[in-house]
């Protein structure tokens, strides 16, 4: 068997995740991307980053044990490994997600996002999966988003070329109920949510003026989103420094 045949062989198919699972393997993907320098995480530091209250929804308050027990679950999957420190004293772990799957980057930061955070729109969706991987447009968020749609790891409640549709992942236990119901256009009918106003249509020049209104404003939403993510980012690595603190702390025994 070629290495090509092996390596596809090893690809897995799972397609659903508890709770826990999402949050933790979320974790990993998103420090793995934003952190590389403290990766693979500790136990401690996976749990931190469970918890914390910058860029998760809902907020979490998971325990050391629970999380270990879900590490140990994903290890069970193959899709997270043990590794040691050079002085191999701590245990760090690490994802398998590019080895076990076939996503590209911005997939993965998009499956991420979604997993920490849950429904959103696209706009959203772009301005929180660009702090990890470059993602400069809609369009091409659109397409990527498109894979992993024809794949069945994502859902919408629209066409995603539609302005305001909400997006999630879609690795819900089937316990959990949570598909979003896709509101197609009739056929042959615009995608744009028809008036019921009898004023008088709007003059071509008019129109294409308030196209490019709201595209402005639309942009304007996703730099505004990314810089509260810059926030929250700053945020995150501040509560880092002040856990590592805490815990030299500890060590020291002040």
């Amino acid at each position: 068997m070629n290495d090509a045949t092996q390596e596809k062989k090893d690809l897995l198919t799972i397609t659903e995740l508890s709770k826990p699972e999402r949050r933790v393997l979320g974790v990993l993907l998103e420090k793995a991307f934003t952190t590389p320098d403290q990766y693979p995480l500790t136990l401690k530091a996976v749990t931190t980053g469970c918890n914390q209250k910058s860029n998760r929804d809902p907020i979490s308050h998971y325990s050391e044990s629970q999380v270990f027990e879900t590490l140990d679950a994903l290890r069970e999957k193959g899709i997270v490994a043990v590794v040691h420190s050079d002085s191999g004293r701590t245990e760090r772990y690490r994802h398998y997600m590019r080895h076990r799957f076939e996503f590209t980057e911005p997939q993965l930061a998009i499956l991420t996002e979604l997993w920490l955070r849950g429904r959103q729109t696209m706009g959203e969706l772009r301005g929180r999966a660009s702090r990890m991987v470059p993602i400069e447009t809609l369009d091409q968020l659109r397409a990527e988003f498109k894979g992993l749609l024809d794949r069945k790891y994502v859902q919408s409640n629209g066409s995603i070329e539609r302005r305001g549709i909400e997006v999630d992942h879609n690795w819900y236990q089937e316990k959990e109920g949570k598909t979003l119901g896709f509101e197609s256009a009739p056929e042959n009918e615009p995608t744009e949510v028809k008036s019921t106003s009898t004023a008088p249509p709007v003059a071509p020049a008019a129109s294409s003026e308030l196209t490019a209104m709201r595209d402005a404003i639309e942009q304007l939403q996703i730099e505004n989103q990314s810089l509260k993510q810059q926030i929250n980012t700053l945020t995150e690595s501040l509560e880092q420094l002040n856990q590592q603190f805490s815990d030299l702390k500890q060590e020291l025994g002040s």
